[in-house]
């Protein structure tokens, strides 16, 4: 199910040494991950298999530079908390196509 975010009402992001290190491990950048929230299309859908615990988010997106990314975020202490971040793979760029995001590569 896609969702609606009012990002307004959130206090931006949560970064520590943990969930940059993971990232860094895909080769994104925490600033990368921040380019997503603000370009369009942003397609964000509840992770239901992995939300026992807290509410995760599923989302697909481009940074500034067009880079199609996969994210998995949470909302801790009011704020974006990103757990795992990658480039798209075949199957996300065809999931991501058909929930309106861009039709071309």
């Amino acid at each position: 199910m896609r969702l609606n975010f009012d990002f307004s009402k959130l206090d931006g992001f949560e970064w520590d040494e943990g969930n940059l290190e993971h990232i860094k491990k895909h080769k994104v950048n925490y600033r990368e991950c921040e380019d997503l929230f603000f370009n369009i299309p942003l397609i964000i859908n509840r992770d239901e298999e992995h939300s026992q615990a807290e509410e995760r988010f599923r989302v697909y997106g481009k940074t500034n530079r067009k880079r199609k990314i996969f994210m998995i975020f949470t909302i801790r202490h009011n704020k974006i908390r990103v757990l795992s971040s990658r480039d798209q793979n075949k199957k996300e760029r065809i999931e991501f196509q058909e929930q309106g995001g861009e039709t071309h590569e």
